[in-house]
């Protein structure tokens, strides 16, 4: 185990790393590690992480009372104590809230890991954990029912935590989850991301199995999995949906380009009609192919017309 001086500035480093990408604002986030004799090293209450210092720490017992000095720990810090007390192997944990993966935990979705390299890290799902007050026994609850099968859990409204045997690699493990929700969002409008083959992650698994005596006592658990993430309510990528309101009538052509503009941006009563189908026609046979040929004729009668103005 690291010296606690050693441990002191792993955890000042990663305070400042998590203020400089900004995955954590005002007094947000906290890191902690595990010291002998039952006590604990953390970030203290009121701070911003940016201002994390080696002297500055608070030192606790294993109920988070403050032992030492003058620092004290944060009303958080109580979920620390509930992965500790799960889990022997745990010596770090790391809470943030990195937008993307907060923004889910937000929405109350959790996330189906689809990277090969991140089901070894990370195992095949990082859940959501239902919603607490992040404080005492009562917020640690939901972190004390998964922690034990998971390295990374999102907090339902709240943010993200992660554990580890060392700080470096909690943090690689928040750094993980932030990296899997930013791609998850960005592929939406692309129509999500690809599930990966259920024998692919039967095979990853069982390398994360075979990894656990680095990755931690989670990893030995490998396969449970967790409820699958709830499907994105966005538009389909094959039927575009206006994002906003009706063009306004343009001042330079005193509205003759509206039509125009209504046509191929979809203004209520125009392509919005022709593209949504209504209650009950959804079952009818799909439209003639001449019908978007018959808009395409529209546009361009449209555009000569005002050239010609």
């Amino acid at each position: 185990m690291p010296t606690r001086a050693e441990l002191a500035r792993q955890i000042v480093a990663v305070s400042h790393a998590l203020h400089h990408r900004g995955w954590v604002a005002n007094h947000d986030g906290n890191v902690s590690a595990r010291l002998d004799g039952g006590r604990f090293l953390v970030t203290p209450t009121a701070i911003s992480k940016a201002d994390a210092s080696e002297g500055g720490l608070a030192v606790t017992d294993a109920s988070g009372k403050a032992v030492e000095g003058e620092g004290k720990p944060p009303s958080e810090f109580a979920l620390h104590l509930g992965a500790y007390a799960e889990r022997d192997d745990v010596l770090a944990v790391v809470h943030a809230h990195p937008p993307y993966a907060t923004a889910l935990a937000c929405a109350g979705k959790s996330i189906d890991v689809f990277l090969p390299e991140a089901i070894v890290s990370l195992g095949d799902a990082v859940p959501l954990a239902p919603f607490a007050i992040p404080s005492g026994e009562a917020g640690a609850a939901p972190i004390r029912a998964l922690i034990g099968r998971y390295d990374a859990l999102l907090l339902c409204r709240h943010g993200v935590i992660t554990v580890g045997p060392t700080l470096e690699l909690a943090m690689l493990r928040m750094e993980l989850v932030e990296h899997l929700a930013c791609i998850l969002t960005l592929a939406l409008p692309h129509g999500g991301v690809q599930p990966l083959p259920a024998d692919v992650i039967a095979k990853l698994l069982a390398k994360r199995r075979a990894a656990s005596g680095l990755l931690g006592a989670a990893a030995a658990l490998a396969g449970g999995g967790a409820a699958p993430i709830e499907e994105a309510s966005t538009p389909s990528p094959t039927a575009w949906t206006p994002a906003g309101p009706p063009p306004a009538r343009d001042a330079w052509s005193g509205g003759e380009t509206e039509a125009a503009c209504s046509v191929v941006y979809g203004a209520p009563g125009v392509a919005s009609a022709a593209s949504t189908p209504s209650p009950a026609s959804s079952a009818a046979p799909a439209a003639p192919a001449d019908r978007n040929e018959s808009l395409t004729d529209a546009v361009q009668a449209e555009i000569a017309r005002l050239l010609q103005s």
